[in-house]
């Protein structure tokens, strides 16, 4: 039985730190910010390519914009989901965007 409560307490104690530090990631500002208008698209490399759309990123505590640029897919048939942003108490924090 002590075997037992040995392992929940550490899968609690690990499950709690990963909590912790996915929320840690997360910047809420109490603006909503836009997206920056020097985010110029230059011609599309090949048909395979897609516009990854500039996007906001984490930066201490608030948020620096990152340029778009043209990438590959990581598998066939993939395709790039915008960031957004959400909602949160308080402010607004920045979803990045990712691949699906």
């Amino acid at each position: 039985m002590k075997k037992i409560t040995r392992i929940l307490m550490l899968f609690l104690a690990l499950s709690t730190f990963a909590v912790a530090r996915s929320a840690a990631q997360e910047v809420v500002v109490g603006a909503r910010l836009y997206n920056h208008p020097a985010d110029v698209r230059p011609p599309r490399p090949s048909p395979r390519h897609f516009w990854v759309a500039g996007e906001w990123a984490p930066n201490g505590g608030t948020y620096v914009w990152h340029a778009g640029y043209w990438a590959l897919p990581p598998r066939p048939g993939g395709m790039w989901i915008r960031g957004h942003w959400r909602r949160r108490p308080g402010g607004w924090a920045w979803i990045p965007g990712h691949w699906a």
